[in-house]
């Protein structure tokens, strides 16, 4: 069983990490081990860094990609409750009789 708390390590300690793994020719699991953190955490540290800089893997969205996605999800949902809003207007116009 794990420890009850969990550690919270600096955005420089971070940074540091990731660089280990970039520029030491050493794996993300050998770096970890040598500096006494879990592996895990650092390929999910590594793997954000990354789509940050946008070089994630094919197909994973840049944080910029996502904000300009639901954006426009959200215009889009705005512009169909007013297409739904005229048409309704609409058939309660035709449905009422004269």
């Amino acid at each position: 069983m794990g420890s009850k708390y969990t550690k919270r390590y600096t955005e420089e300690f971070k940074r540091d990490a990731i660089a280990l793994v970039d520029f030491s020719g050493k794996t993300a699991t050998a770096v970890a081990r040598g500096l006494g953190i879990g592996s895990e955490s650092l390929r999910g540290w590594y793997r954000r860094a990354k789509a940050a800089r946008g070089e994630g893997a094919p197909g994973e969205l840049t944080s910029a990609e996502l904000r300009r996605l639901r954006k426009e999800n959200r215009e889009q949902q705005q512009q169909t409750i007013e297409i739904l809003k005229k048409r309704r207007r609409i058939q309660s116009v035709v449905a009422t009789p004269s």
